[in-house]
């Protein structure tokens, strides 16, 4: 997974990290424990701070590995030629869901961090993550063929309409699936749920209500 933890065996990696991922998440950098982390990660502390030298170390090894995850596993998977907004609005949620399927303490950890400011993230740190979160909105909004629209809404308004509305949508979800197990979970309801809004959405918007899914031309 990664050089630093080079001569330990993938499970113990993971679940340190996955450990240390939601001890940060749940509590905040203060109030974070290792103790916790180690119990929760079933290893000894010594081994721990064998990798880490301190509390610090560890939640700053967190940052760059949670960035890089989010980086490589759902931003740079967006697909920019795509210039049908809600056809590439529908390809990214599911690109956001299998990374988050993956591993959920990622986005819960940046998230929390991002939103809490953590005393420990330095302004280093709280730029980069900005830009992450910049690069995102980049992927999501560049390149778009806005003629799709109604000729009697602007364009970004209608964008910025979608976005609030899946992003309400996205965060009803999130707490519908609270506790859930994941890899038990059967999705395919949500998602036909999901491509009912976004088919209203394209009614509403879009000229005639079409769009590249309509023309034939969609995933082509």
């Amino acid at each position: 997974m990664t050089e630093k933890f080079a001569s330990l065996e993938p499970d113990k990696q993971e679940r340190i990290i996955n450990a240390a991922l939601q001890e940060f998440a749940e509590q905040g950098y203060q109030q974070a424990s290792t103790n916790r982390i180690v119990e929760k990660a079933g290893i000894g502390k010594g081994m721990l701070f064998y990798y880490f030298k301190s509390k610090k170390e560890l939640f700053h090894y967190l940052l760059e590995f949670g960035t890089q995850f989010i980086t490589e596993e759902f931003l740079n998977q967006i697909e920019t030629e795509e210039t049908d907004f809600i056809e590439r609005y529908r390809k990214t949620a599911q690109c956001k869901l299998k990374a988050y399927t993956k591993n959920p303490h990622v986005f819960n950890f940046l998230a929390s961090t991002f939103i809490n400011q953590s005393e420990e993230l330095s302004p280093e740190w709280g730029k980069k993550l900005v830009q992450i979160k910049e690069w995102g909105y980049f992927r999501l909004f560049n390149n778009l063929d806005t003629s799709l629209f109604r000729k009697d809404i602007e364009p970004q308004k209608a964008i910025k309409l979608i976005q609030w509305t899946m992003d309400g949508y996205e965060k009803e979800l999130i707490a519908r699936f609270q506790g859930e197990n994941f890899t038990s979970l059967e999705l395919e309801p949500y998602w036909e749920e999901f491509y009912q809004y976004l088919d209203i959405l394209r009614r509403v918007f879009y000229q005639n209500g079409e769009g590249k899914e309509n023309d034939g031309t969609a995933g082509a």
